[in-house]
């Protein structure tokens, strides 16, 4: 295992690394890493010859700096984890390494149209530029590659694809499933961050989905019906504070006419302090539906839910 810290250095030990005729994994992360970014390290690790973890908290994608402050830091142990989980390289610079002269405001940034400027992207106006230009450099720096992300931030998902079909970067974008705890709670960095109480009540966010889903199932195709049995847990769910459910189409995150095909249900709240987001794709064919990945059975009872 190599620790880097600064730019150059990392360039060059994956140029190294692709002269010899080595496959080059990327898995970006803000650290923090738990079992769904052990799964991505790994995944890499199976199918690339050399793997690098960058450990960067990016200032540019927060909102406040309060939530920039409290985000959780633990170099060490994400150093021992991606060790563990097959990586050789972690690149993790201070931030005046990524962004010379922060905090003076950039000069140069990068913003994704489309599936970057609703849901998340209007809640959270700039926090895709963000993304996307530390996205961008890091892609720079490392050069030819395949990059790992998780399912379970969707839309930054969508948003990274964007930026590499459309930018032409050389990379190829793997897209992996989201890790889940056994009640179906999404694994997230921000979960460290809630209560017992609030922890159970986030289980709201994998049950909308699950109603969703089921609304497809049973041959719901109105994309407004399936929004509004999601909201409907969320809205019974003690504790939780709904932002958004939807039903979109999985390629433009915008609401079709009807729901065929690859379709993408995603749900957003506030537990607590805490705001979290979740996903399901599902694909509706004439005769069938399935989701994948699959959630699981969630069959607690929801205050005010409709059995």
């Amino acid at each position: 295992m190599r620790v880097i810290t600064t730019t150059t250095a990392f360039s060059e030990a994956l140029e190294a690394q692709r002269a010899l005729g080595r496959r080059v994994g990327l898995v970006p992360t803000m650290g923090s890493l738990h079992a769904g970014h052990r799964g991505l390290v790994a995944r890499a690790a199976a199918e690339c010859d050399v793997v690098a973890v960058t450990v960067f908290v990016n200032p540019l994608q927060f909102d406040a700096a309060e939530d920039l402050a409290r985000y959780p830091r633990d170099l060490e142990g994400d150093v021992a984890l991606a060790e563990a989980a097959g990586a050789t390289v972690v690149f993790a610079p201070a931030v005046e390494e990524m962004y010379r002269g922060f905090p003076a405001p950039r000069a140069t940034t990068v913003h994704v149209g489309g599936v970057a400027e609703v849901l998340e992207g209007a809640a959270r106006p700039g926090h895709f530029d963000g993304v996307a230009t530390v996205v961008t450099k890091l892609f720079s720096l490392a050069g030819s590659s395949r990059a790992y992300f998780g399912e379970k931030d969707y839309q930054q998902l969508a948003v990274v694809r964007t930026l590499v079909a459309e930018l032409s970067l050389p990379v190829e974008v793997v897209a992996c499933p989201t890790v889940r705890e056994p009640d179906g709670l999404a694994l997230s960095s921000r979960n460290v961050r809630l209560s017992a109480a609030q922890r159970r009540a986030a289980t709201a966010l994998p049950r909308s989905l699950e109603a969703g889903r089921r609304a497809l199932e049973e041959g719901v195709r109105d994309p407004g019906r399936v929004s509004a049995v999601m909201a409907e847990v969320l809205d019974g769910a003690e504790g939780v504070v709904p932002d958004y459910a939807v039903a979109v189409d999985a390629a433009t995150l915008v609401p079709p006419r009807r729901l065929e095909g690859e379709i993408r249900l995603l749900v957003a709240a506030t537990v607590g302090a805490v705001r979290l987001i979740d996903n399901v794709g599902v694909v509706v064919g004439e005769a069938t539906t399935r989701s994948s990945p699959a959630l699981p059975a969630v069959s607690a009872p929801v205050r005010g839910a409709t059995p």
